[in-house]
């Protein structure tokens, strides 16, 4: 099950209060304070684990706590601190405040450790309170209590390449062949109902990451379909591949602005990420002549329309999976891709 939004309330630990004691020994009397000072609460930590994909941990919880701190006790004995909760989440995590909307953390290397709430402070026991003119006093501190907050943790898939297109147009079948995921394939839209993500191996000493993002419709970004639920998915990629399907009723070129214009609805900078287009389903050019005539009419209106808009398309390939013909030249690409941009 793929979940990558939960509400939860965490909560640190409370601090331990100090104790009130006094020695009792046989030949002394007049024995001073010891009592010892309270554990000071658990912490709230987060860490960053790239075995782990979504937040599914979290599914049905409320509330999240750390423990207590243990009160102190006589003799000077101090109390034992409270357990750190230790809360393990997928790369790309973030920790929004419920309220404001301000992200708190982001969580994005593997084995990042981050201490979100501190635990209260234990008190101290009356042995600090002695002084000359109070030999014995009878109180000590309350520990302190812990954080809480109501957050929203939302997992944002990290990849290089980001897969955008219509439902069923070939974007699942396309993982499937150039990496090591593999996602639900048919003939019926929304096939893919979670992000996927595939390594993708280009030659022995190259790689890189491509993310398989659920359809977008037209209005995803007004809430229809699936696509604004995976939309800020594509928010962590550097570079987006357009996957147009030529087998459509919609036009190549009527397409790709449908797709923009919703990236653009969702977010400027990501409209303004760079981005390559790949015509999929190459080998429907056999359905007969006047069938390839016409997709290749379809393109040459859509490479037109490309030239007038800025922040042109680094490539634009035509692509079988099935056939197996322009996968290498897509990989190189998008690793040239990918190397430019994380050169800058």
């Amino acid at each position: 099950m793929f979940i990558d939004s939960v509400k939860i309330t965490l909560a640190s630990g409370d601090g331990g209060k100090g104790a009130v004691s006094f020695r009792r020994e046989k030949h002394v009397p007049l024995g001073g304070p010891d009592g010892g000072d309270g554990g000071n609460g658990g912490d709230i930590i987060f860490i960053c684990d790239n075995n782990t994909h979504t937040l599914v941990n979290f599914k049905g919880k409320k509330e999240l706590r750390a423990q207590n701190g243990a009160a102190g006790m006589g003799r000077n004995k101090n109390g034992k601190k409270g357990e750190n909760l230790e809360l393990i989440v997928p790369e790309g995590t973030q920790v929004i405040d419920a309220q404001t909307n301000e992200i708190l953390l982001d969580l994005t290397k593997e084995g990042q450790r981050e201490v979100f709430l501190k635990g209260g402070k234990g008190g101290l026991g009356n042995t600090h309170f002695k002084h000359a003119t109070n030999q014995r006093p009878d109180y000590a501190q309350p520990g302190i209590k812990g954080e809480s907050r109501l957050v929203r943790l939302e997992l944002k898939l990290i990849a290089d390449v980001g897969l955008v297109g219509f439902p069923n147009v070939g974007k699942s079948t396309l993982i499937s062949v150039v990496s090591n995921a593999k996602p639900e394939i048919a003939n019926y839209e929304f096939t893919t109902l979670t992000p996927k993500l595939g390594l993708v191996d280009v030659d022995e000493y190259n790689s890189f990451v491509m993310a398989d993002i659920p359809g977008i419709i037209e209005g995803a970004s007004g809430g229809k379909g699936l696509g604004l639920a995976f939309l800020k998915h594509i928010e962590r990629t550097s570079f987006l591949l357009f996957v147009l399907d030529p087998l459509r009723e919609m036009p190549l070129k009527e397409q790709f602005i449908v797709l923009r214009n919703e990236l653009e609805k969702f977010s400027k900078e990501l409209f303004g990420r760079e981005f390559g287009i790949m015509i999929s389903k190459s080998d429907s050019v056999n359905l007969g002549v006047d069938f390839a005539e016409a997709i290749a009419e379809n393109v040459v209106n859509l490479k037109d329309y490309l030239k007038s808009i800025e922040n042109p398309q680094s490539f634009l390939i035509e692509v079988s999976s099935l056939e197996k013909t322009g996968l290498k030249e897509l990989k190189f690409m998008l690793l040239e891709e990918i190397k430019k941009l994380r050169g800058r």
